[in-house]
């Protein structure tokens, strides 16, 4: 059993109600009481519809967006309320790729530049020209060296992706969170985009947390899977068990909808 890395404890995150022309509301509640345990080496798909909570989530744990309540402790060190460059560690160790890949990234800026400008912020080249550090994690995304002289407009959808992902990798992080990395992109662009993040995770050892609505893309990519529904978690089970028997009427729904190329009950057994 993997050595737990990442742990969430009773996580509860609240945003301010806008109500426009109207005196102020309650908070509203996000996150409530979410935990999970990822080991090291280990993948977590997180798993729920649309305003279920779940890039509120990744926010969360990068401390972007801090929880009101509840505990994230990493590699044995509560991260909850950390600041200034004990915040700034962590997220190099803990790093999130968002989920539109155009947006991600600076229009005027090479991709090349993009890449390195992690390391280069951090004083981290030791010694390396950022050409040479971009060039070789564009070819760990599997993308040739020649496109850090491109800039996003020129790439395509999953190009841009696979960039992103090599700029949360230039850090060397220990988790990565893919937030809807697939979204908007065509099948064959998801094919490779997973493709590539189970090949990083059992090259490197990177721990992942993989969050998406659609229950097919993780079922190969996941240990354990996390269902969340409207900020709650209903169901946490590894995959296997969950596609074979889930408990909440939800994630039957969820299973039931995924839609099979040639209509084959066995496929969910197998």
């Amino acid at each position: 059993m993997n050595t737990s890395l990442l742990q969430v404890e009773g996580l509860r995150l609240d945003v301010p109600a806008t109500s426009r022309g109207k005196p102020k509301v309650a908070p509203r509640t996000i996150l409530n009481n979410v935990g999970f345990n990822l080991g090291r080496g280990g993948s977590l798909g997180v798993i729920g519809e649309s305003g279920s909570g779940k890039s509120t989530l990744a926010r969360a744990l990068t401390l972007l967006m801090p929880p009101q309540e509840g505990r994230i402790i990493f590699d044995g060190q509560e991260v909850t309320r950390l600041t200034g460059p004990a915040l700034t560690a962590y997220r190099s160790r803990v790093q999130l790729v968002f989920q539109d890949p155009m947006s991600s990234l600076n229009p005027r800026k090479r991709v090349g530049v993009s890449i390195a400008r992690p390391l280069q912020a951090l004083g981290r080249l030791n010694k390396r020209t950022p050409e040479s550090v971009a060039a070789a994690l564009l070819e760990r995304v599997g993308l040739p060296a020649s496109f850090s002289s491109r800039y996003p407009h020129e790439l395509s959808g999953g190009q841009r992706q696979r960039v992103n992902i090599a700029r949360a990798l230039a850090l060397e992080p220990e988790v990565l969170i893919a937030d809807e990395v697939t979204s908007g992109l065509d099948v064959s662009a998801q094919a490779r985009i997973v493709g590539l993040l189970e090949a990083l995770r059992k090259e490197t050892g990177l721990s992942l947390i993989f969050i998406s609505h659609d229950l097919s893309l993780v079922r190969s990519l996941c240990d354990d899977l996390l269902i969340l529904r409207s900020g709650e978690v209903v169901e946490s089970a590894p995959a296997d068990d969950i596609f074979a028997q889930p408990s909440h009427d939800y994630t039957k729904a969820l299973i039931g909808a995924i839609p099979l190329p040639d209509p084959d009950p066995a496929w969910l057994a197998r």
